[in-house]
């Protein structure tokens, strides 16, 4: 299967400021896409362009194996979007709301609304709550009835622009379990995010945004294997071990209290242990320590993160 979404060179200016710095794109069939940034680096302008909602300066964009906005009115029947948070009228019911959007949708089939609306509101957790009206809705509630919005029909691709921005922690733990039930089900999922934590919890691939560039998009153990790893050696012999840890090639060797640590480099890690029991020290423990994506981030921009929000 073709890759659902895919740009080369795209780029978007407002006058003298560049947002979107040709950016190269590739979100795999049946991936959930965490495209993590800082709030400003060009996450929602991206994804505007994806959607056909304003216009490239310069590049390509491909969504579901068409070129867009070219065919616009063909992909994005097929494609469900939250773009900056949901709009819904607050004196209306959740059930309500849903077939005011629905009837204003062409493509939609009058005959089976009630039937895809209740299914809709079923599979987001809100079919309970339907005929509450949306201003006593939860945060949560609000965004989970936005992604109900975008599985009125069936979609190949959904586009999530911070689904969770602004929700207590049960709201957050909702859509994150509801996203990952999308893409069990073969969805492909783009979601953005500034909130790391988020991105790391849902996320099989990721593309890291910063200062209107993409620096760096992979599965997370490409991104955490493209970093420095270092492993941990505890033993009652630390200095011995350091010695053996140098003399393999690992870099900044330190000792510590019953433990040897290093920079492991191009060192394969299956010849480590060998050589320390070949030398009479005892390995009382051995790690392999993989960077988390907060160091993959900071390695990737030089800068902190919004971790948590």
């Amino acid at each position: 299967m073709a890759d659902p979404v895919l740009t080369r060179g795209l780029t978007k200016q407002f006058r003298s400021q560049t947002a979107v710095d040709s950016v190269d794109l590739c979100v795999p069939a049946g991936a959930v896409y965490g495209f993590l940034g800082p709030n400003g680096s060009g996450k929602t302008t991206t994804i505007r362009m994806l959607l056909g909602l304003i216009r490239p300066t310069a590049g390509e964009i491909s969504v579901l194996g068409m070129p867009m906005p070219q065919r616009t009115d063909e992909v994005l029947r097929r494609v469900g979007a939250l773009v900056e948070g949901p709009a819904f009228h607050p004196y209306l019911s959740g059930r309500a709301n849903l077939a005011r959007l629905d009837a204003a949708d062409r493509h939609s089939d009058v005959r089976t609304a009630g039937r895809r609306i209740d299914a809709a509101l079923d599979r987001v957790g809100l079919l309970a709550a339907a005929t509450k009206r949306y201003r006593a809705y939860s945060l949560g509630m609000r965004q989970r009835l936005a992604i109900a919005n975008a599985l009125l029909m069936p979609r190949d691709l959904l586009v999530l622009d911070e689904p969770t921005n602004g929700l207590d922690p049960q709201g957050t733990r909702e859509v994150r379990h509801l996203i990952s039930d999308l893409a069990a089900d073969g969805a492909t999922v783009l979601v953005s995010s500034h909130l790391l934590a988020e991105v790391a919890q849902m996320s099989t691939h990721i593309g890291v945004m910063f200062e209107g560039r993409l620096v760096s998009q992979g599965s997370i153990g490409e991104l955490q294997a493209g970093t420095v790893q270092s492993v941990r050696v505890d033993t009652d012999r630390p200095e011995e071990a350091a010695r053996v840890l140098r003399e393999l090639g690992l870099t900044e060797v330190t000792v510590g209290a019953e433990r040897a640590t290093g920079v492991l480099g191009d060192v394969e890690v299956a010849k480590i242990v060998p050589n320390l029991v070949n030398d009479n020290i005892a390995v009382l423990g051995f790690t392999v320590q993989r960077p988390s994506l907060e160091d993959v981030f900071v390695s990737l921009t030089g800068e902190g993160f919004d971790v948590s929000g």
